[in-house]
Parts: structure tokens; C-alpha cells; sequence
């Protein structure tokens, strides 16, 4: 492995029909690209808008995709939940969310998801940006509203569920998850999921301190840290199958980044650790649209992040935590649940995948055997979430929440001001300023194009469908393209990665009535 194609190298399934479940993995030589932990200073890496041209897609390959094609695409993957305003339990501030992903990985590495707390008040929403695979993503997306959930429960009902396990009898539903079509689950490993997160609630009634259970900011920050735990502890245990072990070894050697957001009448919290990232859409007076960040992104550009990084280290380390804007110039984000690779010593690391190395293809344990450079003390890395709590307000409108593979594309506020006008239908166009007036010829007849492009009609009636779109097709002047996204949709699966990540969006709309109620 050659020095600047490290870490995040990409495993893919050998085909579209592979079983997520499968222990099976496909040859590196075979599957290896460029993922965001990235290629330094290779000039491999692209981005759709700038390096399109690269590529030359009349002579190349074959771009002739026609628009019922690229919607079919595009909407294969949708999700659109009304929320019922009073459910029995209570007023919910959310109105209806609507999601959707498009995968650049195959497969796709990206998780969501979406469930109402039945036990408690508030919905738990989700985005999960995995790396190395997608095997850490899915085992997270899959348990951590669970983590959240229980840890905002009362030792009442924590005891309930306790007695019904004692007893064998069926327990309470703690979620009403939204699942969409395309989502599965890790079938087999799904007692030993259970097992962990009744030992989790076995340990908060245990607590003298517990009684009515955490708040929304205290649950998401000790689920964050407590599943990262499980997860590390369970690739170094024994299992009752060889299918479960490679899973729980998978995972762990894989990573993912996580932001979830708990929505209650009483505000939104979000916990983020890494670089998905959550946005508030606001309606200004004037009916102009502004975005809130939730969260910041745990990355190179983050200083304060940087800087939190290296204090953890001896300053001999300073310029080796991080190189070529990566984590010992391999990951790129700054935080993150599995990853073990940056968080065990290397010796615990053998000993792991010596153990399961019978059965296992070569190129699988090659990989997760790759020692970063500058390995000298561990750990490195950390699942710990960023905190952030925002009271709603009535001109608090939707919430935005994204992998990476869309901030890549497109900036917070384009987001936002998208989103806005489709939920709107109003294409608010700025007056002509004094500067704009002394335009020539050309430079008006390209002012003209950009607000032009500003009021084309919505395509989608899906909102987060609508982002990805125009993450992939916007043109010069902010207008759709029908050949630039044909191009990046028609992508063969062994180019697609250099040119786009996996995108996931999810859109959030808030009652805003219910908000006036209670201020």
C-alpha cells in the first residue's frame, strides 16, 4: 500500500445482490478507491462541479440518461412520514419529515433513521456517514436511538422492562421506528444487541440517581459514548457463531460519524461527532430564509477542533495528530464511533484479528492490519459528541440533517434557502443594487441567468430529493443541468466514489402553531 493511498480504502460488496449480512468481502486489488479518508496529495480525488471536465463524457462513456430515468433514480430511495399532531401521549412539534439517499459506495455506506420515543416524549431523527465499509454505519444506525431512548427512561419504566424480561413476556415497545423499503438489519447479531442494551438499562437501575431519567442532552451524550464502548468490547469477546464474531470485528474495525437530533415541544438537541451535519431553516420577517447551524463539523477546518486534538497528545506529536488534513493523514473526520484502528493499542489489534483469521479472505485483515503512521499514543480518536441545544422559536421552520456527501455540494445556506422555497413555492429575487446597474452587457445577461435560474420550478415534491438534485446537478449559474446530473448519475459503480460520496438528506418540518402555543 503505497503511502498516500491510505486508511478509508473502500470495501465493496463483489455485487449488487451480495448480502449486507455476509461475511464474504471482495478482493482490495479488485475494489480499491478513493473514500473520504481520502488519497493526499494524489489530485485523484474529485468533486462533480469543478473537475467534471476531466472526464469527457461524449467520448468516455455513455451519459444518455432521460429525465424519467434520472427521477426514477433519484426518487428510488424516498421516504415521506406525516406525524399525527396529537398521538394519544401528546402534541408533537414535528409536522412530517421526508428523507431520502443516493449511494456513490455499492454498497451504499450511508444510514439513517427516524423514530418516535414511545416510552418518553420527542422523536429521535439520525444520519450515520460510514467509512471503511459500511458495517460499523449500519450496526450504529440500528441501536443508538435504542442507547438514547432508554437512558431518557424513568427507573419505573426501566424496571418494567426488566420484569418482562425476567418473565419472558413480551416487552414494551420502546420506539415506533419509520423504516424505509431499502432499510434492513443485522439479523443475526440482533439477540446479542438486545443482550447489550438490557445490560445498559440493567446498569441505570442500578444507579441510585437515575429516577426519572436523563434529559434529552445527558441521554444522547451517554448513549454516544456508552454504544462505542459495547461496540469496542464485542469485537474481543467471544460469540456463539463465527458469522457474529466477523460482524462484531467488522464493525469495530470499520467507522461511521453520527448526528442525531431529539425534537421536543421543548426545543431540539442535537449530538453530532463528526462531519454530518445538522441546519435549522429559519423564515425571516420578510419572508426571507437564514440557516441556523446546529452543529459544527469535527474536521481539519474545525480549529477548535484541531486544537482539542492536539492537547490530548505530548507536543512532540503536534505536527503528526494531524497531517494533510487528516488524522495521522488517514481519517478525515475527527471523531467517530469504531475505529478501532485509532483507538486500541497495537497489540490489542493482533490479538483481535489473529483470532478470527481462519475463514476470513486475506485482503480483509490486510486492511484493518495497515499500522497508521506516527502510531505512538493511542487513542486517538473519540466517539464523545459536541452538544448543541437550540429553544424553538415560531420562525423556526424545518431542520435539515446531512451526510457529508451533501455539504460537500452545497453550503448550509444554500440548503436551507432551498428547502425553504420549496416548502413556500416563493422565489424571493433581491432587487437590482446600485453596483448591479453599472453591469455591461455580459455581465448583466449573466445576472439574468442566475436569477432566472433561482425561480425554476420545483421538480420533486420530496424536499430532500430536491437537494440531492441540485447537490448534482446545479450548473454555472445556480441552474439545473439535465447533462451534468445525467453524468453523475450514469457513473459506472468503480468511478462513481471519485466523483461524489454517498449523499443522505433528511427534512424535518416543525408545527409551528404548536411553538406559538407554547411560548
Amino acid at each position: 500500500m503505497s503511502s498516500h493511498v491510505c486508511g478509508r480504502i473502500l470495501l465493496r460488496a463483489a455485487s449488487s445482490t451480495l448480502s449486507p449480512l455476509s461475511p464474504q468481502w471482495p478482493s482490495l486489488t479488485q475494489r480499491a478507491c478513493l473514500s473520504s479518508w481520502g488519497c493526499s496529495g494524489s489530485g485523484v480525488r474529485c468533486r462533480s462541479r469543478a473537475t467534471m471536465r476531466f472526464l469527457s463524457t461524449r467520448q468516455d462513456l455513455d451519459f444518455q440518461l432521460s429525465r424519467v430515468q434520472i427521477s426514477s433514480i433519484l426518487r428510488a430511495n424516498e421516504q415521506a412520514v406525516s406525524i399525527p399532531e396529537f398521538d394519544g401521549r401528546g402534541l408533537s412539534v414535528v409536522r412530517k419529515f421526508e428523507s431520502n439517499q443516493l449511494a456513490a459506495n455499492t454498497p451504499n455506506e450511508d444510514r439513517r433513521g427516524a423514530a418516535t420515543c414511545l416510552q418518553t416524549k420527542g422523536m429521535l431523527f439520525g444520519v450515520f456517514d460510514g467509512h471503511g465499509g459500511w458495517a460499523c454505519a449500519q450496526a450504529v444506525s440500528e441501536r443508538l436511538l435504542y442507547y438514547v431512548a432508554v437512558a431518557m427512561m424513568s427507573q419505573r419504566g426501566l424496571e418494567e422492562l426488566e420484569h418482562c424480561m425476567e418473565q419472558s413476556r413480551p416487552v414494551p415497545p420502546i420506539l415506533q421506528w419509520y423504516k424505509n423499503h431499502g432499510d434492513y438489519n443485522y439479523r443475526e447479531s440482533a439477540s446479542l444487541y438486545v443482550e447489550h442494551l438490557r445490560v445498559f438499562w440493567q446498569e441505570l437501575l442500578d444507579s441510585e440517581e437515575h429516577g426519572d431519567g436523563m434529559s434529552p442532552p445527558d441521554a444522547l451524550y451517554y448513549a454516544f459514548k456508552r454504544l462505542d464502548t459495547d461496540i469496542s468490547l464485542e469485537a474481543q469477546v467471544p460469540h456463539s457463531s463465527d458469522l457474529i464474531r466477523s460482524t462484531a470485528i467488522q464493525v469495530a474495525f470499520a467507522g461511521s460519524t453520527a448526528c442525531v437530533a431529539h425534537v421536543g415541544t421543548e426545543g431540539i438537541h442535537v449530538a453530532n461527532a463528526g462531519d454530518c451535519r445538522a441546519v435549522l431553516g429559519v423564515q425571516e420577517e420578510d419572508g426571507s430564509w437564514s440557516a441556523l447551524p446546529l452543529s459544527q463539523d469535527h474536521n481539519a477546518q474545525n480549529e477548535a477542533e484541531l486544537e482539542r486534538l492536539r492537547a490530548q497528545h505530548p507536543p512532540s506529536e503536534r505536527d503528526t495528530v494531524v497531517t494533510d488534513d487528516r488524522l495521522l493523514g488517514i481519517l478525515m473526520p475527527l471523531r467517530s464511533f469504531g475505529d478501532v484502528r485509532f483507538k486500541w493499542s497495537l497489540e490489542l489489534q493482533q490479538s483481535v484479528l489473529e483470532s478470527l483469521e481462519s475463514g476470513i479472505e486475506l485482503d480483509f485483515l490486510n486492511l484493518y492490519q495497515y499500522t497508521p503512521p506516527n502510531y505512538l499514543t493511542p487513542p486517538y480518536l473519540d466517539v464523545a459528541p459536541q452538544l448543541t441545544y437550540h429553544s424553538l422559536r415560531p420562525q423556526d421552520r424545518f431542520l435539515i440533517l446531512g451526510s457529508d456527501g451533501l455539504w460537500d455540494e452545497m453550503s448550509s445556506e444554500e440548503a436551507v434557502r432551498l428547502v425553504g422555497e420549496h416548502l413556500s413555492g416563493i422565489h424571493l429575487q433581491a432587487p437590482v443594487s446600485p453596483t448591479e446597474r453599472q453591469l455591461n452587457l455580459g455581465q448583466m445577461q449573466e445576472l439574468l441567468w442566475k436569477r432566472r435560474a433561482l425561480a425554476m420550478p420545483t421538480l420533486d415534491p420530496n424536499a430532500a430529493t430536491h437537494l440531492i438534485r441540485h447537490a448534482l446537478g446545479t450548473g454555472q449559474y445556480g441552474e439545473l443541468c439535465q447533462e451534468r446530473l445525467a453524468s453523475m448519475l450514469a457513473l459506472p459503480e468503480d468511478l462513481a466514489r471519485m466523483y461524489r460520496d454517498d449523499i443522505t438528506a433528511t427534512v424535518v418540518y416543525l408545527n409551528s402553531d404548536l411553538v406559538r402555543q407554547h411560548r
